[in-house]
C-alpha cells in the first residue's frame, strides 16, 4: 500500500511539472531524495519515463477536436489544417528524435545529476525573464498555426533537443524557442503540447522495450496508479496554464525556477 502511496504522488508531481516549464526531471530528483520506492532502479528508471503516457492522454483529451484530423463525410473526410499541423509538429520531432534515439543511455549517464539539474534550473529561468523582457517591444506575428512555417517548426525542434539535458524542461525550451521565433504565448504553449505526444510516446516505449514487458502485479499496479494520477492532474495543469497566459507573462515561473534550482543545489551540497 506505501509503493502505491508514493507512485500516486510521484504521479502527481509529473502532472504539474511536465506542463508547466518547470522542469518534471529536477522536481522528481528532489523528490526522490525522500521517497524511496522499493523497487529495483531498472523499474525506477523505466517509471519515470512511462508515467507520462498519462500526462499525454491528458493533451489528447483536451485538445481532441484540434489533433483529430478527420471529420464527417458532408466536409469531405479529411480536415486539412489539422494535417498541415501534424506535418509540422513531425518536422519539430526529427531534431530530438536524430539526437535522443541513439544518445539516450549516454545523456542520462553524464547529466543526470543534480549539479545539472540546478544550472539548468536558474539558467533558463533567467532565460524566461530576459526573453520576456525582450518581448515587451515586439508583437508575435505568429497568432495561428496557420502561421507557424515549416522553419519555424524546425527550428522550435532544434530548441526541443536543449531538453534533453535534464532540468531544462523540454516544455520550457520549446515555448522559450517559439516566443524567440515570433510566436504569441499561447501558439508557443499549445505547440509544445502537441510536441509532447509523438516525443513523450516515442521515449516511454523505448524504455519500455529496453526494460521489457514482464512486469509483477505490484509493478503493473504501481505504474497504473502513476500514470492515473499523472493524467488526472496533468489535465488540471494544461487548463491552469492557459488560463494563467492569458493574462500574465512567463516570469513568475522563471522566478519560481532560480529559486528551486538554488534550493537543489543547497540541499544536494548541505547533505553531504
Amino acid at each position: 500500500m506505501l509503493e502505491i502511496l508514493k507512485a500516486l504522488l510521484l504521479g502527481i508531481v509529473e502532472g504539474i511539472t511536465e506542463w508547466l516549464p518547470i522542469s518534471s526531471t529536477g522536481h522528481m530528483i528532489l523528490v526522490e531524495e525522500f521517497i524511496h520506492m522499493n523497487v529495483s532502479s531498472e523499474f525506477m528508471e523505466m517509471f519515470r519515463v512511462v508515467i507520462q503516457l498519462g500526462a499525454i492522454l491528458a493533451v489528447v483529451v483536451l485538445y481532441f477536436k484540434k489533433l483529430w484530423p478527420f471529420c464527417s463525410p458532408k466536409n469531405g473526410w479529411v480536415k486539412k489544417d489539422t494535417w498541415m499541423l501534424w506535418f509540422k509538429v513531425l518536422v519539430a520531432v526529427l531534431p530530438a528524435a536524430v539526437i535522443g534515439i541513439p544518445f539516450d543511455d549516454q545523456i542520462d549517464a553524464i547529466f543526470y545529476n543534480y549539479q545539472t539539474v540546478a544550472v539548468t534550473l536558474i539558467l533558463y529561468g533567467v532565460l524566461f525573464i530576459v526573453v520576456e523582457n525582450y518581448n515587451k517591444k515586439r508583437r508575435p506575428r505568429v497568432k495561428t498555426f496557420a502561421d507557424l512555417s515549416w522553419s519555424m517548426a524546425l527550428f522550435i525542434g532544434v530548441f526541443q533537443v536543449l531538453a534533453l539535458i535534464p532540468g531544462t524542461s523540454r516544455s520550457g525550451a520549446t515555448i522559450l524557442g517559439a516566443m524567440l521565433l515570433g510566436t504569441s504565448r499561447y501558439i508557443a504553449a499549445e505547440f509544445s503540447f502537441f510536441l509532447a505526444i509523438p516525443v513523450m510516446f516515442g521515449a516511454s516505449l523505448l524504455k519500455l522495450v529496453k526494460f521489457g514487458f514482464s512486469f509483477t502485479s505490484m509493478e503493473l499496479t504501481i505504474l497504473a496508479v502513476g500514470m492515473i494520477s499523472a493524467f488526472v492532474v496533468s489535465i488540471l495543469a494544461i487548463k491552469f496554464l492557459m488560463g494563467y497566459i492569458k493574462k500574465n507573462d512567463f516570469k513568475s515561473f522563471g522566478y519560481y525556477r532560480i529559486v528551486l534550482g538554488v534550493l537543489v543545489l543547497a540541499y544536494f551540497i548541505l547533505a553531504k
